[in-house]
């Protein structure tokens, strides 16, 4: 035999834990203080430059 549910608290629940979810991304994004955010910013500005600076110049292709 099925387990009944309420479907009035089912679809709360299931509202609830979206909007908790949405909340846990939204401090992951905005919570951080600015000089966090400033750092991480620095962080991947400066792996991206080391990347680029060990770039090939020719692309790596053989026909040119």
């Amino acid at each position: 035999m099925a387990e009944i549910i309420n479907l009035r608290r089912a679809r709360k629940h299931r509202a609830r834990a979206a909007s908790q979810k949405l909340a846990a991304e939204n401090r992951a994004r905005f919570g951080a203080p600015k000089q966090e955010t400033d750092l991480e910013i620095a962080r991947r500005t400066l792996a991206d430059r080391r990347l680029e600076d060990h770039r090939r110049e020719n692309g790596g292709d053989a026909d040119s």
